[in-house]
């Protein structure tokens, strides 16, 4: 039996970002859920301006970037804005190693001085506000 493809819509939740709700279904989906991966940007620190450019509101779309010849950690991977001009910083080092490398990457909710982002499958859908 194959698992149905993950299709999400993100809802706007005032300022800071976006709630997400299972769009087959209407209901809420806690960033607990096992079907999606909510993760802190590590590194931000380095670059303490970057998360506040406008290429990771929430709601943007990003690229995750492997970096295997990262002399640090070779299972890195970097957290870019979509069109990879900009690195805001990278998935954390527990998170990273799980990862398959297709995933896809939102950024969801803006904190003080941070970014949380959804990781999700290749296949899933994410719909977001017009």
């Amino acid at each position: 039996m194959t698992a149905e493809r993950l299709r999400l819509w993100l809802e706007r939740a005032g300022g800071a970002g976006y709630r997400m709700r299972d769009a087959a279904t209407g209901e809420p989906v806690p960033w607990e859920d096992e079907r999606v991966l909510v993760v802190p940007v590590a590194g931000v620190s380095f670059r303490p301006d970057t998360v506040d450019d406008a290429s990771f509101d929430p709601g943007r779309r990003l690229a995750l970037v492997p970096e295997p010849d990262n002399e640090h950690d070779p299972n890195a991977v970097g957290i870019w804005n979509e069109a990879r001009s900009v690195q805001a910083g990278y998935v954390p080092r527990e998170v990273a190693p799980d990862l398959r490398g297709d995933e896809q990457a939102v950024s969801l909710w803006r904190v003080e001085g941070g970014l949380r982002v959804l990781i999700v499958p290749a296949d899933a859908w994410v719909g977001t506000p017009r």
